[in-house]
C-alpha cells in the first residue's frame, strides 16, 4: 500500500495577491476553485461561517502531485501566523534561478533560497533537476518523539512510513 501526503491547507488574506505569488512567482497552476456561501461543518475554513473560498493550486494533478489548498474567508483581512508552520521546500533549477536576486528573496548560508508568501509563510527553494516539486513540509513542534508517534503510521527497521 502506497501512501502519500496530499495537501496543505494554507489560510490567505488576499486572494488575489496569493495567487499572484503561487502562479508568478512559484510558477503553480490554479487546478480548481470554489465556493462556499456558509463555513464549513468541518471547519474546513477555520472557525468561521461566512463566506469562503477554496483555491487548489499546485505543480500538477492532485492525483499524483501534493497540492495546496489556499483558503479565503471574506470577512478576514489577515491572520496571525502560529507556531506551526516551519516552511515549505520546493525542488526545481529553473525556479531557484528566477527567484534568486529578487525583492524579498534571501540567499541563506547554506546555499537555499528564503521567500515568504504576502501572508508570511515560508518558502525554501532548493537547486533540483527536472519540474518543480515539493519536497517537504516542514513542522515545528515541541515534542519530536510524540510528533513522530502521532504522524507515523507504520514503523520498520529502515525508517518510518508516515504522513
Amino acid at each position: 500500500m502506497t501512501i502519500r501526503a496530499l495537501h496543505y491547507v494554507l489560510k490567505v488574506g488576499n486572494r488575489k495577491a496569493a495567487y499572484e505569488f503561487f502562479t508568478d512567482v512559484l510558477r503553480m497552476k490554479a487546478l480548481r476553485h470554489e465556493e462556499y456561501e456558509q463555513g464549513c461543518k468541518a471547519s474546513c475554513n477555520g472557525p468561521y461561517n461566512g463566506k469562503w473560498s477554496k483555491t487548489m493550486i499546485g505543480y500538477g494533478s492532485e492525483d499524483d502531485h501534493f497540492v495546496f489548498e489556499l483558503t479565503y474567508n471574506y470577512e478576514i483581512c489577515s491572520y496571525k501566523l502560529g507556531n506551526d508552520l516551519r516552511g515549505i521546500t520546493i525542488e526545481s533549477d529553473d525556479l531557484y534561478k528566477s527567484i534568486e536576486g529578487r525583492d524579498g528573496s534571501k540567499k541563506l548560508q547554506c546555499g537555499t533560497l528564503q521567500i515568504h508568501d504576502p501572508d508570511g509563510h515560508c518558502f525554501f527553494i532548493c537547486p533540483g533537476e527536472g519540474e518543480p516539486r515539493v519536497v517537504k513540509v516542514g513542522l515545528m513542534v515541541q515534542d519530536i518523539q510524540r510528533s513522530v508517534g502521532r504522524f507515523t503510521l507504520h514503523r520498520t527497521n529502515r525508517g518510518f512510513c508516515g504522513v
